[in-house]
């Protein structure tokens, strides 16, 4: 903590803290702890009607006995008190155990496991693709149809989708399985992404990535930011205009989709990767696209170059896509003193 304080007064407490990877809550608290002196408390009288030494060892005794040594304070007390015997309350109980250190949970009760941040990195297509399953409402009430969609995350190009009455590992297995073989991936050159789903997690898809040498990673419980580019393609599905209130039948919820992925794919421009269509990046023509694009910029500098500031550019792609990039270590300059 001398550490943190001392380096506080350079660059301010808020600062030191995320240096040394601590909470400021952390360093109030322990600063108040060594701030408080004690106090000499004066000592209190016995109360009249507490349990003497011998009671105390009594109660202590039926608790640690043999025929209740794995029962609750409360259980033992309405046991007792069932065969006509009262040693003392139930806060008595607890509170002679408690001064002992023998109270405390003692069922054996689930412990989470820690899961893994996924950070994926995607510097072209075909390298980092993620898949996920929405669904779409049905003829009838409590009725729906299940839209399975994988996407990649570089392009966002989606490169395959299926629709069914029902979710099934079965299927994702088929629909993973013509995926690959239509895009060509070669063994150990793609890792597929999903939340944590039945299906994403069933046995059968887990074999289907090893005999396929495709790694495989999953969302963290609960936490939809681990699957941003599935959750973002199917809110611009559902927000078209057109998106109807439910479907009539699966051939029609099937048409739909098959229009709408055609024309997301070749036709929709994508903020994230510069205004051109998923299929353009996918495929690598985008850069035809920007020469175009950078002829209509120069022509329109040159007409009326009173209007830029600067010689116009088109937007760029980025070179480079994550899903959870690490978090850049904070450097710190050392302030002068004067």
């Amino acid at each position: 903590m001398l550490a943190v304080a001392e380096l506080a007064s350079h660059v301010g407490l808020s600062s030191a803290c995320q240096a040394f990877a601590l909470n400021r809550g952390f360093v109030y608290r322990d600063r108040n702890r060594h701030n408080v002196t004690a106090s000499p408390r004066a000592s209190r009288a016995r109360p009249p009607l507490a349990l003497s030494a011998a009671e105390q060892d009594l109660v202590l005794g039926v608790l640690d006995s043999e025929r209740f040594a794995d029962v609750a304070p409360a259980a033992v007390y309405a046991t007792l008190l069932d065969e006509g015997c009262y040693h003392g309350s139930i806060r008595t109980m607890y509170r002679l155990l408690a001064a002992r250190s023998q109270t405390g949970e003692r069922r054996l009760q689930r412990i989470h496991p820690l899961y893994a941040k996924p950070e994926l990195l995607a510097v072209r297509p075909n390298e980092v693709w993620s898949w996920d399953i929405t669904k779409l409402k049905g003829p009838a009430k409590w009725t729906c149809f299940h839209l399975y969609v994988i996407l990649d995350i570089y392009s966002r190009y989606v490169v395959g989708w299926l629709i069914a009455h029902r979710e099934s590992a079965e299927l994702a297995e088929q629909l993973i399985a013509d995926t690959l073989e239509k895009e060509n991936i070669a063994p150990g050159t793609l890792t597929l992404h999903a939340d944590r789903g039945t299906s994403m997690r069933s046995k059968g898809v887990a074999a289907l990535l090893i005999d396929l040498d495709v790694a495989k990673t999953h969302s963290r419980p609960h936490v939809s930011d681990d699957n941003p580019y599935s959750e973002a393609q199917f809110k611009t599905l559902k927000y078209v205009h057109d998106f109807p209130h439910h479907f009539n039948s699966l051939a029609e919820a099937r048409i739909f989709c098959d229009g709408f992925f055609t024309e997301y794919n070749h036709v929709h421009h994508h903020s994230g990767i510069g205004w051109h269509t998923p299929a353009s990046v996918h495929y690598g023509t985008y850069g035809q696209v920007d020469d175009a694009r950078t002829i209509t910029l120069n022509r329109a500098f040159e007409q009326h170059p009173e209007r830029f500031a600067n010689r116009p550019q088109p937007p760029k792609i980025r070179s480079h896509v994550w899903i959870n990039e690490p978090q850049k270590e904070l450097t710190l300059t050392p302030t002068k003193t004067i």
